[in-house]
């Protein structure tokens, strides 16, 4: 049996352009920025949880640091990730979305009674808020 895993840490994004990355998680979606480099960004996207945004072609290379080697990586194409967020939230942020100009792309009520809007970033990922009822766990 493996050992217990206590949730996701880092969720991942490739960008183009970090400014407009920083006004979309920052500023529109209201992320705290936790880190600000030319090769990524972090936010804070809960407890104990990170979203980190890197800029496209910066981080195929391994990266050295003090304490040891990060292995390279990259992604091709949009990414998915989902926020958590309270039931009822989701009329507070789909107004809060479109008020910035944000078009919703879809919206999606799921059998246990979680609702999810999706809408893209400015690089075209998709980025969904979920309320609990998406998944057995949430």
């Amino acid at each position: 049996m493996a050992p217990s895993i206590d949730g996701i840490l880092e969720t991942a994004v490739y960008v183009e352009d970090m400014e407009e990355a920083h006004r979309f998680y920052g500023e529109v979606l209201g992320l705290k920025r936790v880190i600000d480099t030319p090769r990524m960004m972090t936010y804070e996207a809960g407890p104990a949880e990170v979203l980190l945004v890197f800029r496209r072609g910066q981080t195929a290379e391994d990266a050295k640091t003090p304490g040891g080697v990060v292995p390279g990586h990259h992604s091709e194409g949009p990414a998915h990730f989902a926020f958590r967020i309270a039931k009822d939230a989701y009329g507070t942020w789909k107004r809060h979305l479109q008020a910035h100009g944000v078009v919703v792309v879809s919206e999606v009520t799921w059998p246990k009674g979680g609702r999810s809007i999706y809408f893209h970033d400015p690089d075209g990922n998709v980025v969904e808020l979920a309320t609990p009822g998406l998944w057995p766990n949430y």
